[in-house]
């Protein structure tokens, strides 16, 4: 009777490895949402737990034979053989669902960093827009156009980083088939607007120097102006405060 039972726990054993293996190895998923994605995931973590819980029974059902063996061995010894194949089985069961679980993870993880590397490059491309907005409508003085452009250049200074994270991550995922569309959509919305900010801060620049360059000549031009009218304006004295006759002074200062 005891190798009946132990018969029996075997072969129940086996038909829940096997439902094991069709419920979480054998589905074909497609996630083409983070809804989708987010529930697999959470699937397949509740998949290695099941798995697990199991170890305990799997070592009972273990000792049991072995003891029977020892007793029995010509009945133990199949129902050892049997369960040599079910406890390999169970190994390899084990190890598949924990990998899948760990890759599912991981395309979870993928994502969600993704999301993150969007969020701040989104964030620096707002900032970039407000500076060049900023920059198109400025009072006209030097120091105004100045600070102008050295807040522009100091944004546009950002490292691209970022973006090579969000190529990467979010090619690895398309790759893969998973939730490339969303993917897809969002990167090239990003990249348009980048593109399209990019070339209005680099051209908005270019302005800004340009007229930074001009003010800086007109105001060394002044400069020098105002020198030389300001040594006229001493030479002028000296003659009047020595009473020299107009005629007697050089042609430029009459």
């Amino acid at each position: 009777e005891k190798a009946a039972n132990l018969q029996k726990d075997l072969a129940e054993m086996q038909e829940w490895m096997a439902q094991a293996e069709e419920e979480y190895l054998e589905k074909d998923f497609e996630y083409k949402s983070p809804e989708e994605l987010e529930s697999a995931v959470e699937e397949m973590k509740r998949a290695k737990e099941d798995v697990l819980q199991k170890e305990v029974r799997v070592k009972i059902l273990k000792d049991n034979i072995t003891v029977l063996a020892a007793k029995a061995p010509p009945r133990g010894q199949a129902l050892a053989t049997e369960l040599d194949l079910v406890l390999e089985n169970y190994q390899l069961l084990c190890n598949r669902i924990r990998g899948k679980c760990h890759t599912l993870e991981e395309v979870w993880s993928c994502w969600i960093e993704l999301l993150q590397y969007l969020d701040l490059e989104t964030a620096w491309l707002s900032t970039l827009e407000e500076r060049v907005h900023v920059a198109e409508s400025l009072p006209n003085t030097l120091d105004a156009v100045s600070d102008a452009l050295e807040s522009l250049e100091s944004v546009l200074r950002h490292p691209a980083d970022n973006r090579t994270q969000i190529r990467e991550l979010g090619q690895t995922l398309i790759d893969g088939g998973i939730l490339d569309d969303i993917i897809s959509e969002k990167l090239e919305a990003f990249n348009a607007r980048y593109e399209e900010l990019s070339h209005q801060a680099v051209s908005r620049q270019i302005v800004l120097e340009q007229q930074l360059q001009t003010m800086r000549e007109a105001d060394h031009m002044l400069q020098v102006l105002q020198e030389s009218l300001a040594e006229l304006d001493r030479q002028l004295t000296s003659y009047l405060t020595d009473r020299i006759d107009a005629f007697q002074m050089p042609q430029e200062a009459q």
